[in-house]
């Protein structure tokens, strides 16, 4: 891991190819990554993908957990689980396909749609600007509930019962004792989640090259797709190292503050 790391900083400061021979650039390839708007826009759509992949399955899974939680032991509770976790052990790219069969325009979500009698509005949600992102977005969203469920559930079977009762015993509500006692309980879990899904953000690629390949235009251009257009396409070997050197600054800046916000209330 050290060794790759180490290489493509070394190569950040050239300009290769990655057959011929490399000239020195200097910081020109770091001035490249934060001037190019189209490399600009790809760091904006990460971000604007940490909504999908970390606010909506955070917060879905804390609403699933909680609701599991509150089921008797049986065998619904037992197939909620396993069909809540199946798609975090679908690959990425069997995902991606699937959904991009169910978005074409013949696609199951807008059946359903003409079927309820809203069929003005369907469309080729992968094919244009302004749904492309928000459809991508909404894959890992389904990829990662059902992790961001499972982990939220254990943490919850990890508080200790007496809390809650003492919560139901001074009059609490479903929702104070959500806040008062859930919400604590589960810090840890928490944190973990945001930095795993934050992460799955900002380096996603498998999702995105299966059904958009960044398109339409650049509307769904990230930075792993960018990274491999200008290694693999563009040759541009040491401007892809620079960006690649940028997005791992850019992970840390992201996950650093909530292991050290982590540890601080802990």
């Amino acid at each position: 891991m050290i060794y790759p790391l180490i290489t493509a900083v070394r190569y950040s400061f050239y300009s290769w190819n990655g057959i011929g021979a490399s000239t020195w650039a200097g910081i020109d390839n770091y001035v490249r990554v934060f001037t190019d708007p189209e490399l600009l826009i790809s760091i904006v759509n990460a971000l604007i993908l940490i909504v999908f992949f970390t606010v909506i399955p955070v917060a879905s899974g804390l609403a699933l957990a909680t609701l599991i939680r509150t089921m008797r032991p049986g065998p619904f509770a037992a197939i909620a689980r396993t069909v809540l976790f199946l798609p975090q052990i679908i690959p990425l790219v069997a995902a991606g396909i699937a959904w991009s069969w169910m978005y074409a325009q013949t696609g199951t979500i807008n059946t359903i749609l003409d079927s309820v009698g809203l069929g003005f509005l369907s469309r080729s949600w992968l094919a244009g600007f302004g749904t492309a992102l928000p459809a991508v977005g909404l894959i890992g969203s389904w990829v990662l509930t059902g992790l961001c469920t499972i982990l939220l559930l254990t943490g919850i079977g990890k508080i200790d019962t007496s809390l809650y009762e003492a919560a139901r015993l001074d009059g609490a509500g479903w929702w104070r004792e959500f806040v008062t006692v859930t919400l604590p309980g589960l810090r840890r879990e928490i944190a973990v989640l945001v930095t795993i899904t934050v992460i799955a953000a900002l380096s996603s690629f498998d999702i995105i090259y299966t059904t958009t390949k960044g398109g339409p235009g650049i509307s769904t251009l990230v930075p792993g797709i960018s990274i491999f257009r200008l290694a693999f396409t563009q040759s541009e070997v040491g401007l892809a190292s620079a960006f690649g050197v940028v997005l791992l600054a850019l992970v840390l800046l992201a996950v650093l503050p909530i292991q050290l916000l982590a540890r601080e209330r802990d």
